[in-house]
């Protein structure tokens, strides 16, 4: 088998792995209440060597200190696949991660201008000729040297250092191709970019407070190498910075702080959808008749009268429902314990069927009865 063949073959094998996880997910990640900075302006560091592709820098976040610089670097590719690079979005008013990924194509990333071929839409930095990648040497830093896969092809590229698309940035949308395209088979991130994004987070000097917008390590020749012989520092800032007015932990948007603001609050209505016991199986076998209070409660009508709301008032602090749920194992008789006056009230007036239960072996007694015989004889 040629070493093409082989290529290829190992390809079709990565793609199998990870079709049915990825096939047409392109997940949104963090959402935060400011926008990044500008893209600082940097050299490419030379290309180690062939199937290595560009994967550009951009601005990661952390809760603790805000915005922080991953520098480009290059990243030994999969096989046939293009890294599409991830975007800050503006929508339903925050800005919003929209991770990369590997793919047969380069899909939609907001239309930001990375450089090095990235120039908003497409990627004219190189393409993939059966099992080799040939570098387009007008926009990538490669040394005939050590790749010989090469053509010149001349790309216009306007200077525009916005991070993030919409208001204020960059104003573009999806076209129908790229759409086709976000919907093929993806890859994540490989497990070198996401070490070399980790390391990133370490440098106190790629934080964006720290840097104002002109990172020391703007490009590595590989991931998660920060030695001084790997590294690019920016020549400038992209534009002006400007520090938040808000903390990290403000501006950091959390999609489940509803969900969790109405778990602190008294109400038993808002805390069930998020409890995580209801919704395993004790939770749909408490809804069936199970021998769960908890999941009782909403279907037991006495619960609707006086007693039951103030069962439920009993119950006002949501974070100690685990106590309160202690009797999970109680029969389902002990679940008339809120209403036992009445039930007591009904079985007192019921004494009756008890009496004769336990008074059956006394029967032959009842049948028994020759007095009554023997006095209508005597008046006979």
């Amino acid at each position: 088998m040629t070493r093409s063949a082989m290529q290829w073959l190992l390809l079709g094998i990565i793609l199998t792995l990870f079709s049915a996880a990825s096939f047409g997910q392109v997940a949104v990640g963090i959402s935060v209440r400011i926008g990044p900075p500008a893209l600082p302006v940097y050299a490419q560091p030379i290309c180690p060597g062939p199937g290595y592709i560009w994967t550009p820098g951009y601005w990661a976040w952390n809760d603790d200190d805000g915005y922080y610089w991953v520098p480009g670097t290059w990243v030994m590719a999969p096989v046939g696949m293009l890294w599409t690079p991830g975007w800050w979005g503006w929508g339903g008013g925050f800005y919003a991660w929209h991770p990369g990924y590997w793919g047969p194509h380069v899909g939609f990333y907001g239309g930001i201008n990375y450089g090095f071929g990235y120039t908003g839409v497409g990627f004219y930095g190189g393409e993939w000729r059966g099992g080799a990648f040939y570098y387009n040497r007008s926009v990538n830093n490669v040394s005939v040297t050590n790749v010989t896969n090469v053509y010149n092809r001349t790309v216009i590229v306007n200077e525009n250092h916005v991070a993030f698309n919409g208001p204020g940035g960059v104003q573009a949308r999806e076209t129908a191709q790229e759409q086709r395209f976000e919907h093929e088979r993806h890859i994540p991130a490989v497990a070198a970019q996401s070490e070399h994004e980790h390391a990133a987070a370490r440098e106190r000097q790629n934080f964006a407070r720290e840097n104002h917008g002109r990172p020391a390590f703007a490009a590595t020749a590989r991931p998660a190498d920060f030695s001084r012989r790997s590294v690019v520092a920016a020549r400038a800032a992209g534009g002006e910075y400007h520090a938040p007015a808000i903390s990290p932990r403000e501006a950091r948007v959390v999609p489940t702080a509803a969900n969790r603001g109405n778990a602190n609050r008294p109400s038993n209505q808002g805390f069930r959808p998020f409890n995580a016991p209801s919704k395993g199986g004790n939770g749909n076998t408490n809804h069936r008749g199970g021998n769960s209070n908890e999941g009782y409660r909403p279907f037991n009508p006495p619960s609707k009268n006086a007693p039951g709301a103030a069962r439920n008032d009993a119950r006002g602090n949501e974070h100690r429902s685990n106590d309160t749920r202690g009797n999970q194992g109680r029969s389902n008789d002990n679940r008339y314990n809120d209403s036992r006056p009445r039930n007591e009230s009904r079985e007192a007036s019921r004494p009756s069927p008890n009496p004769p239960r336990e008074a059956r072996p006394s029967e032959p007694a009842r049948r028994q009865s020759p007095p009554p015989k023997e006095d209508k004889r005597r008046g006979r």
